[in-house]
């Protein structure tokens, strides 16, 4: 008896109820190749209640799509339930729209708080704008990877409170690729929001490589949507400024980044990833800091990749579920 089977049969609602509670990791199921066939991922959160993979599977097979991999996380102190699954389907057989009104009507079903399908080769990709301060090997990275394809974003704009010249690599970059440029000097009264929220309205989510200013509540509320930052340093420890100084002087054995969503609170957002790497009394302040631009740049590309791949859910009020 196969998987797929055991998960769409009313006869197996007991046994899906109990599988889901096990937390299901990385399920594979075997499937065939079609030149027809798309990628879809969809997640989804709502109340836990018997029958909610089941359901799931069910939409998706009914509609001749198959599903490649299934994450299930039902907390044992929290009656919630989330889900990501990956499938192939063909869009001749099932059209987006559709698509679109299948998940919905479960969402309607089950009282979904969040419920996300997204088909990377038809949907647009997301659209960022990256906010820098001075610093920008953070900002460097990010531009070669999205050069290279390998961040699946359009980088609508990028904006800085430091001025860089005509010359500058990144200006040179930029221009050859037809990003705008926005210098846009700040002060400890003037934090230029107002022209910021301008300049970012139609983007889908912010990338703050490394700026160095603190958005107001106003800020946060008047944008509506998720902010992700780069902090250099392992959150929640060496929280503000110079946090490499911080961990140099404190005589850490391990240093680290980690990308966060922000919130009103500094440096204190739900956490997507973090990446730590050891140090030795061999390494001075310099090194410090350099394997944690390293760090840095890996962490906040993760934490990217993961967001656009439907892979972050929030949890209870400051966590995430990281599928």
């Amino acid at each position: 008896m196969n998987l797929l089977w055991r998960l769409v049969s009313p006869n197996f609602g007991p046994q899906v109820c109990k599988y889901s509670k096990r937390s299901l990791k990385s399920v594979k199921f075997p499937f065939g190749s079609s030149n027809s066939l798309v990628h879809g991922i969809h997640v989804f959160h709502c109340p836990d209640e018997v029958g909610i993979v089941a359901k799931l599977s069910e939409c998706i097979a009914s509609r001749g799509g198959n599903i490649l991999t299934a994450d299930v996380f039902v907390p044992q102190d929290n009656n919630v339930f989330y889900s990501r699954s990956e499938f192939t389907f063909d869009p001749a057989i099932w059209p987006r729209g559709e698509m679109d009104e299948d998940f919905f009507k479960l969402s309607k079903m089950f009282n979904a708080m969040k419920s996300v399908v997204r088909v990377p080769e038809i949907d647009p990709k997301y659209k960022i704008a990256v906010l820098v301060s001075k610093q920008d090997h953070c900002l460097v990275d990010l531009l070669h990877r999205w050069q290279n394809g390998r961040l699946p974003v359009d980088i609508t704009s990028v904006i800085s409170n430091h001025d860089r010249g005509p010359d500058a690599h990144v200006i040179r970059l930029l221009e050859r690729h037809g990003i705008p440029y926005y210098y846009l000097p700040t002060t400890m009264v003037k934090k230029r929001e107002v022209e910021i929220l301008e300049l970012v309205h139609d983007t889908d989510f912010l990338v703050l490589a490394r700026y160095m200013q603190v958005f107001s509540a106003e800020f946060l509320k008047s944008y509506g949507k998720d902010i992700i930052n780069i902090h250099h340093g392992l959150l929640p420890s060496f929280k503000g400024g110079s946090p490499s100084k911080q961990a140099f002087e404190a005589g850490v054995k391990l240093i680290g980044a980690t990308s966060h969503f922000v919130s009103e609170v500094l440096d204190a957002g739900p956490i997507i990833e973090q990446m730590v790497e050891r140090v030795t009394h061999r390494d001075n302040l310099q090194s410090f800091i350099q394997k944690s631009e390293d760090l840095e740049k890996q962490c906040l590309v993760k934490a990217i990749k993961s967001y656009c791949e439907l892979r972050v859910l929030p949890y209870e009020k400051d966590k995430t579920v990281v599928f």
